[in-house]
């Protein structure tokens, strides 16, 4: 005789509750984890995009000043180069109403050599131009060329505020009056006529023809002539 057959049931695995709880930690403390991490990484970057270096400040010098910060570059070309002439840059960030500019030039002469040689001194915050010290390429010098005679820098006793202060007393303060915006441009040479160092304060018009000129004397301060 055949005994019957029963299906046998599936033995269903006990869960321990506990178990769950634990996967249920785990998964909330997993994507707790993740959250932070985000937090974490946007301050991150968020901390390197405020750090980022930002230009600096443009730094404005008056004629004697940036003259004695380009002698040892020039004495390092030359060690005799003496100054030829010195003139200022009006700029978009530096209109020379106070004396002051972000962008020298300076012409230095050395007569063991025959040469000259341009070296600039910038403050500005231009990219386009060079921060710091520059130079250019050395041409040649004709030290019986009267018209361009190197000086002695204890000449120079009168630095560009000074001048420009003894140019507005002489027709400059007017001219502002009636032009603000005008820009002032300094130049520094040695007058071989007159024997003397002259400062040169242009008010507005261009490098050739500005439209106020004034003449004084950079040893003494003293006012010499207008044009």
């Amino acid at each position: 005789t055949k005994l019957p057959i029963y299906p046998i049931p599936l033995v269903q695995p006990i869960r321990d509750p506990r178990n769950s709880n634990r996967k249920g930690l785990m998964k909330r403390a997993s994507l707790s984890f993740l959250f932070f991490a985000m937090l974490l990484g946007c301050s991150s970057n968020s901390g390197k995009e405020s750090s980022k270096p930002q230009p600096p400040a443009t730094e404005l010098s008056s004629g004697r000043i940036a003259l004695q910060r380009l002698i040892p570059a020039a004495r390092f070309w030359a060690p005799d180069a003496l100054p030829m002439r010195l003139e200022s840059q009006p700029t978009k960030e530096s209109n020379g109403q106070d004396g002051k500019s972000g962008l020298w030039k300076a012409t230095f002469a050395s007569s063991s050599t025959s040469k000259e040689e341009v070296f600039t001194w910038s403050g500005l915050s231009d990219p386009d131009i060079p921060r710091g010290i520059d130079h250019g390429a050395a041409e040649p010098f004709d030290a019986s060329n009267r018209s361009t005679q190197p000086f002695q820098l204890g000449f120079l006793k009168v630095d560009t505020d000074k001048a420009f202060e003894v140019a507005q007393a002489h027709g400059g303060k007017q001219l502002l009056a009636k032009d603000p915006t005008a820009r002032v441009k300094y130049v520094l040479d040695w007058n071989p006529q007159a024997n003397q160092l002259k400062w040169r304060v242009g008010y507005g018009g261009t490098d050739v023809s500005p439209k106020l000129s004034v003449i004084v004397n950079a040893t003494t301060a003293e006012f010499v002539h207008k044009e």
